[in-house]
């Protein structure tokens, strides 16, 4: 199982797919579906969908990860042809300066560029400290003039991301770009070898645009009008020293249950689990000998903040895999994590019977 999920991570990891750009990865992973013998298909958002029928009488799930990645759109082409562009969700930009990139410009083609970073002997004391902000980046594809940029096929509206790339460390561990949510996505195509054997009607949903304001799951969730929604991404390690303050989530420690989240900024949303599901996970992970990881967060959003809200209302939960320096190009997580998560999920949803309740009053504070 582990080789499956890190073919599947190192594949999709290095297949760009800026929000709301979605189609490579989505050619992918459909491929994919099609060799398992599972049918798929495709919203107007792009969302990719695949039902696995099972017992109406039972509640019907709906499982998402998300396909798109963060990164930058160009924004303008300057005479000189250096570009300037604009952030599509959570990019820091202390940690774009001197990041190569990689712009699509169609047709499955794609090219090279690097963000520029002023050479540092030209560098006053005060700029040393100085993070730039992203307006003032530029990135250089080695065009001497705007028109030579048009026509290699770069223009307003070009999609920007982090140059792909997948490294090996030590024990099982990868890094790379678009850790969140390719790998996932890879957990999700293992869970998908096992739907069938299942009770409940499952929903796979690899979403779109999650890092542009959460927008594909909800327009999947209004369709199929799931019972359970179990959304699937990274869980913020907290084992490094930066982040020790955090909460208490480790890299290779096993999967990570989300007790708690709230934006704080912005929407204000958030999502604190249903109770049932909260206690379907831990009695599975002590029933199957996985250790389960909890978190509780400040500054994260994912898609149950809104699919929650769906119809009569969706119980939700977010379940995900320790990573360490989320929204950088080059995240690291544990594929022996991923796996559990995989083993976790598959047992989970074979708990779900006919004895199973959604009713809140079963389940006593």
């Amino acid at each position: 199982m582990q080789e499956r999920i890190k073919r599947w991570t190192r594949e999709l990891m290095m297949i760009p797919g800026l929000s709301g750009f979605e189609g490579p990865v989505r050619r992918y992973i459909r491929g994919e579906l099609s060799k398992l013998g599972i049918e798929s298909r495709a919203d107007m958002l792009g969302n990719l969908i695949a039902t696995v029928e099972g017992d109406t009488s039972l509640p019907s799930v709906m499982l998402i990860a998300h396909m798109d990645q963060l990164g930058l759109i160009v924004r303008k082409i300057e005479a000189s042809g250096l570009i300037r562009a604009e952030r599509v969700g959570g990019v820091p930009e202390r940690a774009l300066a001197a990041q190569e990139v990689l712009l699509s410009v169609g047709g499955g083609r794609t090219l090279p560029g690097i963000i520029a970073n002023k050479s540092h002997h030209a560098t006053t004391p005060e700029e040393k400290y100085r993070v730039v902000p992203y307006q003032e980046l530029y990135i250089d594809c080695g065009f001497a003039s705007a028109g030579e940029a048009l026509a290699a096929g770069i223009n307003v509206g070009t999609p920007i991301v982090y140059a792909p790339n997948f490294v090996e460390l030590a024990g099982g561990r990868i890094g790379g770009t678009s850790v969140d949510d390719r790998a996932a996505c890879a957990v999700l195509l293992e869970l998908a070898r096992a739907a069938k054997d299942v009770l409940p009607t499952v929903h796979l949903v690899f979403s779109v645009l999650e890092e542009f304001n959460l927008r594909g799951a909800v327009t999947a969730a209004q369709v199929l009008q799931p019972d359970i929604c179990i959304q699937l991404d990274l869980a913020l390690a907290t084992d490094t020293p930066d982040m020790g303050q955090r909460g208490d989530v480790r890299l290779g420690a096993g999967p990570v249950m989300s007790m708690f989240s709230f934006h704080g900024r912005g929407t204000l949303n958030g999502c604190i689990p249903h109770p049932a599901l909260v206690q379907l996970f831990q009695q599975t992970a002590d029933q199957e000998n996985i250790t389960l990881q909890r978190s509780a967060h400040i500054g994260a959003l994912t898609e149950t903040s809104y699919v929650q809200l769906v119809g009569k209302g969706v119980a939700a939960i977010d379940m995900g895999f320790p990573a360490r320096y989320t929204h950088s190009a080059l995240e690291v997580c544990d594929l022996a994590d991923l796996e559990s998560l995989a083993k976790l999920l598959i047992a989970a949803l074979r708990r779900i019977g006919t004895r199973f309740s959604l009713d809140r009053d079963d389940y006593i504070a």
